[in-house]
């Protein structure tokens, strides 16, 4: 198989423009996918297309995904012979489409109601400088949030049915705006996984977009643990070295960051696995450093940090709380 994704069933995307591109990332969860699929098939009152791409199936699992999405309308189903990671594989569907937004669904999520990518364009038609929206994460069956999944300070849980402001989404159920898409080049695929969603929303912030959160769209998320980041988990490097990374590109102070991870790590368990990822972020080589213009470092104050609390807050929200289980399905 070539190394680069090839259209493997559907048709290519169209090139004209149109309302909503769904891009799905799949790597063997064929059942799920499918469903996912089917979900956003189902999502009405707009143009829409959905675009797969499976990045490492077995060749059973692959056949069986293809055989399952065959007879659906709109759908284009593509195939990487290498692993994408999560940033570049977004990156890949992205590029494939035309939608004027771009909603992202994981592979083992579905859209709570059939109207979600339909309400998520009016909230980009309403708010001319929204260049990013997150959904509400709710549980399998969508009767709790998916606590393993909510993205935000602990301070405006009390608002995950409502609409806010925010700096970042949580990659399991988001829109973008093709427009800040472009403007601020999309995911860095050089993260692979995790915090890739932060990353490209401080670039859209820098570039003048606002990112949103609105709790009435919401997706089920049927995540597996042994699909979760957590403290226990093999990807922890990731999450680590990933947020090391953009706090270097984006010139921020180090030392907190990594005296957290620490005690983190320590609490955990894992602290050889932690000074890794942390050596690993230290000396991964930037291709170029961000300044912070003060327009951007007042909206980060308003909508984060100052959600966030005192670093005492932090420590016993972020660091002493123990972290939730993974939504199970």
């Amino acid at each position: 198989m070539s190394q680069a994704p090839e259209l493997a069933g559907g048709s290519p995307p169209p090139q004209a423009a149109y309302d909503v591109d769904i891009i799905i990332l799949t790597i063997s969860r064929v059942t799920e996918t499918i469903e996912a699929v089917s979900s956003a098939c189902r999502q009405t009152a707009l143009d829409i297309h959905v675009t797969v791409l499976d990045q490492g199936s077995t060749e059973a699992e692959f056949q069986r995904l293809a055989t399952g999405l065959q007879g659906m309308a709109r759908v284009s189903l593509y195939r990487s012979g290498v692993n994408l990671g999560v940033a570049g594989g977004r990156n890949f569907l992205a590029q494939k489409g035309n939608g004027k937004i771009i909603i992202g669904l994981d592979n083992d999520a579905v859209f709570a109601t059939d109207n979600i990518a339909a309400k998520a364009s009016q909230k980009f038609a309403d708010h001319p400088r929204l260049g990013a929206l997150g959904f509400q994460i709710l549980n399998a069956d969508g009767t709790a949030l998916d606590e393993s999944s909510w993205g935000y300070p602990q301070s405006l849980k009390p608002k995950c049915d409502g609409w806010f402001l925010t700096t970042s989404f949580v990659g399991a159920g988001h829109a973008i705006r093709r427009a800040a898409w472009q403007q601020a080049s999309g995911y860095d695929a050089e993260l692979f996984f995790t915090w890739e969603e932060y990353d490209f929303c401080r670039r859209a912030i820098k570039a003048g977009w606002q990112i949103g959160y609105d709790g009435a769209l919401a997706v089920w998320h049927k995540a597996a643990a042994s699909q979760r980041v957590s403290w226990q988990g093999a990807r922890l490097e990731y999450f680590v070295r990933n947020r090391l990374i953009i706090a270097r590109k984006w010139q921020e102070p180090q030392l907190l960051l990594k005296l957290g991870y620490l005690a983190k790590g320590l609490l955990a368990g894992r602290m050889i696995a932690t000074l890794k990822a942390i050596m690993a972020g230290q000396r991964w080589k930037l291709a170029a450093t961000q300044s912070m213009p003060l327009a951007m470092q007042a909206y980060l104050q308003q909508h984060e940090t100052s959600h966030r609390g005192s670093w005492w807050q932090r420590l016993q929200s972020e660091l002493l709380r123990k972290p939730p289980s993974p939504a199970s399905g």
